[in-house]
């Protein structure tokens, strides 16, 4: 139930969004002292401003119903509301937060998303006197600060544990004085068989999970196209096309593949995961990203790639197996503190949210 003391008004008696201004290009400054501000944050900087009090942004087209915060002289662009409100009955930071809490880019419509003002005016909101607000965003600014920090420790050891299997896999690969070096071509070759059955399924870039060598597509036969390679479970594919640059998949089926995507296959002297790891070292995916030409969309030289990248490996198969294998064991166990951290972050997201339905049901 809400507190007696609390009135429950429509935000258009509240608030006012008053539309943002375009800005020429040429009064847009790298160094210029004020931000400019587009639906999502902050876009460039100028020297001249449109509004000097604190207040709130609301994205009106693209990001629609984004909130930002501003307490400086700044420029709003022409996809952007800005509040105006009465200072002496409402505290600005209880504001920000309330409308954070209304989850505005639900309200955008059309196919580039924008919202009319005039359904964010016919909100109903409750609302405290001045002073519960300002007790409200105290409390709220203390829990939020907390929560961020869990987040960036949180986070950090996301990135830690990302930068614990990459220094290991370069500790692997590393090698000693009886290890072989060859040059790609020698241990392996891209298979351009366009020979493929209508039965089997077609694998795009996008069916590839990003450092994984797991498919995450469809396995739903499509035709044959004349542009695509045939490959099966002997085969490594490697995409060489950005934005999909250096997705690697380890089929255990057979299928075709787009022409961005090159199978490859090792002879008998090197074990098709030794190469995957090896392709996915970021030593490695530095150097192919380097044979990139194309401005648009860039293409790995993979011809470069086979003809000038050395690998270095034990001579032993069962070296190169015992190596994959401790590998293999690290890479599920870091994945699984990958997913435990951003499952934690999530559920910190969700914890920010529950706070602050709270706080406007009365309850904090």
């Amino acid at each position: 139930m809400m507190n007696p003391n609390w009135q429950t008004k429509k935000l258009g008696e509240v608030i006012k969004l008053e539309y943002g201004k375009p800005l020429p290009k040429s009064d847009r400054k790298t160094d210029g002292r004020y931000p400019i501000y587009g639906a999502n944050g902050i876009k460039s900087w100028s020297n001249k401003f449109y509004y000097d009090k604190p207040t709130i942004i609301v994205g009106r087209k693209g990001s629609a119903g984004e909130i930002n915060l501003v307490e400086e002289k700044f420029w709003p662009l022409d996809v952007t509301y800005f509040t105006t409100f009465d200072a002496k009955k409402y505290d600005l930071k209880f504001l920000y937060n309330l409308l954070k809490n209304l989850e505005l880019p639900k309200l955008a419509k059309g196919v580039k998303p924008g919202i009319n003002r005039n359904d964010i005016y016919k909100i109903k909101v409750p609302l405290p006197p001045l002073s519960e607000q300002r007790r409200i965003v105290k409390i709220l600014d203390e829990v939020f600060g907390q929560i961020e920090k869990v987040k960036a420790n949180t986070q950090k050891n996301l990135e830690n544990s990302k930068e614990l299997f990459e220094s290991y896999l370069k500790y692997s690969y590393e090698g000693n004085n009886e290890w072989l070096t060859k040059n790609l071509f020698e241990v392996a070759e891209i298979n351009k068989d366009k020979n493929g059955r209508k039965d089997l399924p077609y694998i795009g870039m996008e069916d590839i999970e990003s450092n994984s060598g797991k498919f995450i597509g469809s396995f739903e036969p499509k035709s044959v196209k004349s542009s695509s390679f045939y490959f099966n479970d002997k085969h490594i594919l490697y995409g060489r096309l950005r934005p999909y640059l250096n997705k690697v998949l380890i089929p255990d089926f057979e299928g075709h593949c787009s022409t961005e995507i090159f199978p490859i296959r090792v002879n008998n002297s090197l074990d098709k995961k030794f190469l995957f790891y090896w392709l996915i070292k970021r030593s490695t995916t530095e150097r192919i990203n380097s044979t990139c030409t194309g401005a648009r969309m860039p293409r790995a030289n993979m011809n470069k790639v086979f003809k000038d990248f050395k690998v270095v490996f034990p001579k032993s198969l069962t070296e190169q197996k015992q190596i994959v294998a401790k590998l293999d064991d690290l890479s599920e166990k870091t994945k699984k503190l990958e997913q435990n951290y951003r499952q934690k972050l999530a559920d910190l997201e969700e914890l920010k949210k529950s706070v602050l339905n709270k706080a406007f049901s009365g309850e904090l």
